[in-house]
């Protein structure tokens, strides 16, 4: 457990640094799906690691230890934990367990308003177009789901524009996009390291269904015209420099599908699986560890019990105690 149990929160930095950076250089979709997969199993390594580094400390305190009949002489020679990076590791714990709480409820509020609005929207179709001047598009989760378009937006696209604009938001609910982003939010809540790893899932669900309104209308200059165009009229109506609204990820998103479709790399998913692999590997190797420890514990606990009414008690063999362990030094297997 010496070892293993740091592992996942060292890989949870290698994903935080790298996943960003590559992410944007794959294809959309498995770039998306390989983020999401490494949120996930990054957050639960956190936790993981956090909780038996608190554990480590917890069954180090005497009245814990007599009350689980173990010795903690015997957890202290077996696994050198220090009572100060179990602290440390049980505060951070809380921490990530009170903002994934408040994370939660957050998404989960968000996720009713977007359901309430698509009911009060007019109309039963899957698009709403708003009566209104102000260029608005987006997409609404729901059951199933709306696009919203004002006609201040259609007014500032054409035809084939328009086409294109309507095959991008109804990627984000075909792929269910929102469910991407949650676990993306989550992840950031539970280990503030990984916010640019949630960031970057933002930009690749955006090109996910840029490559999706590319295939519908079967012309990426199309596109990128209609991406160009809706952030300008966009940018007009917010309160921000336009460099900035145009910026980030709109001009890389436009040079991207003015290029041909990204290629398909394995060499980073297959690395991606290694590290995600390694995480589940080493967090698994350090809770046996700490099963084994306790069963150790336990064992010498018994054994030092049975010392001290030694001259009460006829010697005899067996297992010792209700711990199921013989006579003799703790077998782990």
């Amino acid at each position: 457990m010496l070892i293993s149990v740091y592992v996942p929160l060292l890989i949870t930095m290698v994903i935080a640094v790298f996943a960003p950076r590559a992410a944007p250089l794959l294809a959309p979709r498995p770039a998306a799906w390989s983020l999401a997969s490494a949120a996930l199993v990054a957050s639960l390594g956190w936790l993981g690691s956090l909780g038996l580094l608190a554990f480590a400390g917890l069954v180090q305190i005497p009245e814990v230890a007599q009350e689980g009949q173990w010795s903690v002489a015997a957890v202290r020679a077996s696994d050198p934990v220090y009572l100060t990076v179990a602290g440390v590791a049980a505060l951070a714990l809380l921490a990530s367990v009170a903002a994934l709480a408040v994370a939660t409820t957050r998404q989960l509020r968000h996720l009713r308003w977007a359901r309430r609005e698509c009911r009060q929207l007019p109309g039963d179709t899957e698009l709403a177009v708003l009566d209104m001047a102000t260029p608005e598009a987006f997409a609404l989760p729901g059951k199933p789901g709306r696009i919203v378009v004002s006609r201040g937006m259609l007014r500032c696209l054409g035809d084939r524009e328009r086409e294109a604009l309507l095959a991008h938001e109804r990627a984000h609910l075909c792929g269910r996009h929102h469910l991407f982003q949650t676990l993306w939010r989550l992840s950031a809540a539970v280990n503030p390291l990984l916010r640019p790893l949630s960031a970057a899932g933002g930009f690749v669900l955006e090109r996910w269904a840029d490559e999706e309104a590319a295939l519908r209308v079967g012309d990426r200059a199309v596109v990128a015209r209609a991406v160009g165009r809706a952030a300008l009229a966009t940018s007009a109506n917010r309160s921000r420099p336009v460099l900035a609204a145009t910026g980030g990820a709109v001009p890389q998103r436009v040079r991207a599908l003015l290029a041909p479709p990204p290629p398909r790399r394995a060499l980073p998913f297959v690395a991606g699986a290694a590290l995600l692999v390694m995480c589940c590997g080493s967090l698994a190797d350090a809770a046996t560890d700490s099963e084994q420890m306790i069963e150790t514990a336990q064992h010498a606990e018994c054994l030092t019990a049975r010392a001290a009414a030694a001259p009460a008690v006829p010697p005899h063999h067996g297992p010792c105690c209700e711990h199921g362990h013989p006579d003799g030094p703790a077998r782990h297997h």
